[in-house]
C-alpha cells in the first residue's frame, strides 16, 4: 500500500518526506516500546506509534523501517523531524489513536507484521 493511501485512509498531515508519498509499504506495525520494534519489526513497514522521541528514528534507522505513523495528534518536536529529514524518512501524524489507526489501516488492506521476534543467527541455524 502506497503512502500516499495510508494518508488518506487516516487523514494524516506529512511532517517529512513529502517527495518520498508514493513510497509502498508492505505490511504496518505499532509499538511503543523501541525494544518490540527491535524484536518485532520487518524492514520496509509502516510503524505505527505514539513515542514522539529522536530515539524512534534511531530504532527505525537500525529496524530497515522509513515511514513512521505518529498517533493521537502526537507530533515530534522540530529536531526529530530535522534528524528524519536528514536520514530520509517519510513522518505522518493522525489524530487517531493507536488502535483505531491500526483497525481502519488493517480493513483497508495494510497487513500486520510483528508475528514472532527476529532470532540471533546461531540459534535459526541450530534449528535446522
Amino acid at each position: 500500500m502506497k503512502l500516499s493511501e495510508i494518508k488518506k485512509i487516516v487523514n494524516a498531515k506529512i511532517l517529512c518526506g513529502k517527495e518520498q508519498i508514493e513510497t509502498e509499504v508492505f505490511c504496518g506495525g505499532a509499538a511503543d516500546l523501541m525494544s518490540d520494534v527491535l524484536a518485532y519489526a520487518r524492514p520496509k513497514i509502516l510503524l505505527l506509534t505514539g513515542l514522539t522521541t529522536n530515539q524512534v528514528i534511531y530504532t527505525c534507522e537500525m529496524a530497515q523501517i522509513k515511514a513512521i505513523l505518529f498517533v493521537r495528534g502526537k507530533e515530534p518536536a522540530k529536531d526529530v523531524v530535522e534528524l528524519a529529514k536528514e536520514k530520509g524518512f517519510v513522518l505522518l501524524a493522525t489524530k487517531l489513536p493507536l488502535y483505531e489507526a491500526c483497525a481502519v489501516l488493517n480493513e483497508a488492506g495494510l497487513m500486520g507484521t510483528m508475528i514472532e521476534p527476529i532470532k540471533p543467527e546461531k540459534e535459526r541455524k541450530r534449528k535446522k
